[in-house]
């Protein structure tokens, strides 16, 4: 494991945030070809990729403080580096979002198309960051791919590289689909439904949460959120939808 790119003294740079930047990045300039590809405006929806981050990043730090207001008084760098990307600064994300791409007129589903592949290319770089970092720790195994970790060199799934080779190849994927789509938002239901069922699946080689308690029932929390995706997919193929003209 390489938690850590560069330490020296108290100067730190975590292989995490640095995968992380590359994949936010990596995402951004794949979405100049993706516009294209749907038809819209590449360096709009540039635009509107770096206002989703900035929001995601802004609202989860809000969040984090409003929550822990005491001890951002007290140790206000300390609290702002600590990771922050909650449920509740998701869906704000996510409202935020939605009323810039209104306000912007730009389409919903299309925007949507063309972002699944942005998102799942940053899913493969943050699942790699996961593995450099040690964290996302998988079951026990004897497979001999199975990562060690010290001290007693215990052999487990290295769940973040699962992620990572299934994240990379759904991209691909989704990239093909996109410039076949019969319908807008034909891309963003098939990374949802792909998305939740590589999910679903990784959860049975993956430790399982700790805060995790009798009020889920059966299933692992990522698993119900997992059923809500495939749901979400099934509830947008549904929608009267106009078909896609492909030049030729």
């Amino acid at each position: 494991m390489h938690p850590y790119l560069l330490h020296s003294g108290h100067l730190l740079l975590p292989t995490f945030g640095v995968l992380a930047a590359i994949g936010l990045m990596a995402a951004l300039t794949l979405s100049l070809r993706t516009a294209a590809t749907v038809a819209l405006n590449p360096s709009k929806l540039w635009d509107a990729g770096l206002f989703t981050l900035l929001s995601a990043f802004a609202l989860s730090r809000l969040l984090l403080i409003l929550s822990n207001f005491r001890d951002f008084l007290a140790y206000p760098f300390l609290l702002l580096m600590v990771p922050s990307l909650t449920t509740g600064g998701i869906l704000l994300t996510i409202l935020a979002t939605v009323i810039y791409l209104r306000v912007r007129s730009f389409p919903i589903l299309d925007t949507l198309d063309a972002w699944s592949p942005c998102a799942t290319i940053i899913w493969a770089f943050l699942a790699l960051g996961h593995f450099a970092e040690g964290s996302d720790a998988g079951l026990p195994t004897t497979l001999p791919w199975a990562t060690h970790i010290p001290p007693d060199h215990t052999r487990l799934h290295p769940v973040p590289v699962y992620a990572a080779i299934a994240a990379a190849l759904l991209t691909l994927a989704l990239l093909r689909q996109l410039r076949r789509r019969r319908h807008p938002g034909d891309t963003f239901a098939l990374a949802l439904t792909a998305t939740a069922i590589i999910q679903f699946f990784l959860t049975f080689f993956r430790q399982p949460y700790p805060y995790v308690n009798a009020s889920y029932g059966i299933l692992d929390p990522i698993q119900w959120i997992a059923l809500g995706m495939i749901v979400t997919a099934g509830l947008i193929a549904l929608l009267p939808r106009k078909l896609v003209t492909h030049a030729v």
